[in-house]
């Protein structure tokens, strides 16, 4: 028996009656990335039910799928045709869905090579503020004042709209795929990754655990092993790339809070306390560390880049500089006039 089911009115007249009662709505779907952000007081908007995959041609390399579609169920049939999620969005929980992964916009070990979550949506439809379905992207409707509304809802954790589909561009997977584990220290792969950055190698996910680099090759078979004989190291059959993307490495327990650090890939090795864990070839670092949010916070910023704190709270969003944030209440404004969506998850006046 199938569980598809088209929810898209009865979500709609959810929000209408939230918008004539002035109710604010806190939306989500398995609520497997609430660590992140604020915490929202609003009637609850399950978007679950809402679900299945609307249309899908591999020869296309487009998926449409219904946002409360869980991201298992997505991956499978990619899978069933030699396809994949290039972002390799993390799930973080069972029952992720394909909403949550764009509201989230959370991208995996192979972000740097691959793109975003937001590279990948083509086009969206979404239930604004003014209490209309609306439908946005190359086929009918791009933007709305200025705005690519289907790419800003990705990271935007429901704060613009309710989404209810999503289309995705999506890719072949890789003929081959072979891991590496190369003992060396953080400082002697930092400057390995950046020779190797400016070198035509088939590097899809890099990541350093304190001991080792871990290299993951793709592509060719043919360049892949001429890589693999290059770089040398030993030849990984464990699912270090998934239990990285999915937090399930021994470094991410813990008591300690839990950082992800967004850095310019050449960055030195921080001086912080607590355990670091190297991602993304340098552009990401992962912390537990007791060290006071500040601290992290300056830090981060004198290197060029910001951190965000992975638990529930005032912590769990960057500072945005004042004109930026302008964007932001403007943005907010034109879609979300009452306030109606996840009030303040992000910012406290958004």
């Amino acid at each position: 028996m199938s569980l598809d089911r088209d929810m898209s009115q009865d979500l709609l007249e959810q929000v209408n009656q939230a918008l004539n009662l002035n109710t604010p709505l806190r939306i989500q779907g398995s609520n497997s990335k609430a660590m992140l952000g604020r915490p929202v007081v609003g009637e609850l908007v399950d978007t679950r039910g809402h679900r299945g995959i609307v249309s899908y041609d591999p020869t296309e390399l487009v998926l449409t799928a219904r946002a409360g579609t869980p991201l298992q169920e997505i991956e499978a049939a990619l899978f069933e045709a030699g396809q994949m999620l290039p972002c390799e969005p993390p799930h973080l929980g069972a029952g992720a869905t394909l909403g949550g992964m764009v509201a989230a916009g959370l991208s995996g070990p192979r972000r740097p090579w691959a793109g975003s979550v937001r590279d990948y949506v083509l086009g969206t439809r979404v239930i604004t503020g003014h209490g209309k379905l609306l439908r946005f992207g190359g086929e009918v409707m791009k933007n709305v004042a200025g705005y690519d509304v289907s790419r800003l809802m990705a990271g935007s954790f429901g704060c613009l709209g309710l989404l209810t589909e999503v289309s995705l561009k999506v890719l072949p997977r890789p003929r081959q795929c072979l891991s590496l584990r190369l003992p060396m220290d953080r400082h002697q792969a930092l400057a390995e990754l950046a020779e190797w950055g400016q070198q035509p190698l088939p590097i899809s996910a890099a990541c350093h655990d304190g001991e080792a680099l871990y290299l993951r090759l793709e592509g060719g078979e043919g360049s892949v092993q001429s890589a693999r004989q290059r770089l040398g190291g030993d030849v990984l059959d464990n699912p270090f790339w998934s239990d990285l993307r999915e937090q399930r490495l021994a470094f991410f327990e813990g008591p300690e809070p839990l950082w992800r650090l967004s850095l310019p890939i050449a960055t030195a090795e921080l001086d912080l306390p607590g355990r670091q864990l190297i991602d993304w070839g340098g552009a990401q670092r992962w912390l537990k560390s007791n060290a006071p949010a500040t601290a992290i916070r300056e830090l981060a910023a004198k290197a060029g880049g910001h951190a965000i704190g992975y638990a529930q709270g005032e912590h769990s969003s960057a500072p945005l500089p004042a004109a930026l944030m302008r964007y932001h209440h403007a943005l907010k404004q034109q879609l979300d006039p009452q306030g109606l969506f996840n009030p303040g998850r992000l910012y406290p006046d958004l």
